[in-house]
């Protein structure tokens, strides 16, 4: 299981669709996941810091959370089936609850807690970019360039 970080969310073309791109916080995967432009734009906002005039669905969560005397301990990208990322919220008393890892990680940010990859997802769909000199922006469009979302569809054999 390797922690990752939130690296941001970038916009594939031509079909404009939100790429929530990790990055292992102590080695050289990325992990890219396709998600949708709501929870996109929950991540992009808390890595802005922008606070909204109410509560979006994220941050009730997280304040549902604290109201009912729970603690976020981790969120753990857990699976890969079919070219579908699952995820698990990690609770005190080891509670977990699946959910969306687009959810999940909107979530941990605003929670402050730790994103971990298990080792099956990140050795199927972790991708190694090279040219570590390189800006990590434009390495990302150069791949987002070239892949499509069912290059990440799990394959017979």
């Amino acid at each position: 299981m390797s922690e990752m970080r939130v690296i941001g969310i970038r916009v594939n073309e031509p079909q404009n669709q939100p790429v929530l791109l990790l990055r292992e916080s102590d080695g050289e995967r990325y992990l890219p996941i396709w998600i949708g432009q709501t929870e996109a734009t929950a991540i992009v906002l808390e890595q802005q810091g922008v606070e909204p005039a109410r509560p979006l669905t994220h941050d009730l969560i997280k304040n549902l959370i604290d109201a009912l005397g729970h603690t976020l301990k981790e969120v753990r990208i857990v699976d890969l089936q079919n070219g579908t990322f699952y995820a698990d919220l990690v609770f005190d008393q080891d509670l977990r609850v699946s959910a969306r890892p687009s959810d999940s990680v909107a979530i941990a940010l605003r929670a402050g807690v730790p994103i971990y990859a298990e080792e099956p997802v990140l050795a199927e769909a972790g991708l190694v970019m090279p040219d570590e000199r390189e800006d990590e922006v434009e390495k990302f469009k150069e791949f987002l360039e070239s892949v499509s979302p069912d290059d990440f569809k799990a394959t017979d054999g």
